[in-house]
């Protein structure tokens, strides 16, 4: 029984690709690979592929063009719009910790209000996780966790809000404590009527 896992018609969907919100070392990314994993564990033949998009809605414009799934975190914003689409269908919701998040940077600090960069969805946690001695004067906001991460390395920002895994990628160094954040995903599909349940006559 997968008790963190609703499957509302998945079965048809063992081969469509999935497009989530990139670069490499998003939550999302990470979101999805385990939505393959149990998309195997569920239907062993299942092949499905992940593709990283700038922005949900650039992932929503091609599962539409490619009959794919949408893999979107619950947190996100704007996730309305994804509900209200009457060209999407839900097919599933899934729970799964994102890898774990914190304040990192690749330098020593200056002496006075820094500039952090985040993803809108876990800007609260700022607060939590900024060191006391720590104080900051400016958030600019990224398409993703990974962006955020690039934003230090382009100088753009003095510490970002990222996780673990886009830290990792971009060689920076968390300076705060870290953790994780139980997160539900939902799927979505393209070509509606793939996925509609035929009424019982």
């Amino acid at each position: 029984m997968h008790i963190n896992f609703m499957d509302m018609g998945l079965a048809n969907a063992t081969y469509q690709p999935i497009y989530t919100l990139g670069p490499s070392g998003t939550s999302s990314e990470f979101a999805s690979r385990y939505f393959c994993e149990k998309m195997k564990e569920i239907y062993i033949h299942s092949r499905n592929t992940i593709n990283l998009n700038e922005t949900y809605e650039e992932a929503r414009d091609n599962i539409k063009k490619h009959d794919g799934l949408l893999v979107v975190a619950n947190a996100y914003q704007r996730i309305n719009d994804f509900y209200m689409d009457s060209s999407l269908k839900l097919l599933a919701t899934f729970v799964v910790d994102t890898p774990l998040y914190g304040i990192a940077t690749n330098k020593p600090l200056p002496n006075r209000g820094l500039t952090i960069a985040s993803h809108p969805a876990p800007i609260p946690l700022i607060d939590e996780l900024l060191p006391r001695d720590l104080n900051v004067d400016r958030i600019i906001e990224t398409n993703s966790t990974s962006e955020a991460a690039n934003a230090v390395i382009n100088n753009e920002a003095d510490i970002a809000l990222t996780t673990e895994i886009a830290a990792d990628l971009h060689n920076l160094s968390f300076i705060s404590n870290v953790r994780p954040i139980s997160m539900l995903w939902s799927v979505f599909a393209s070509g509606i009527s793939k996925f509609e349940t035929k009424e019982a006559i």
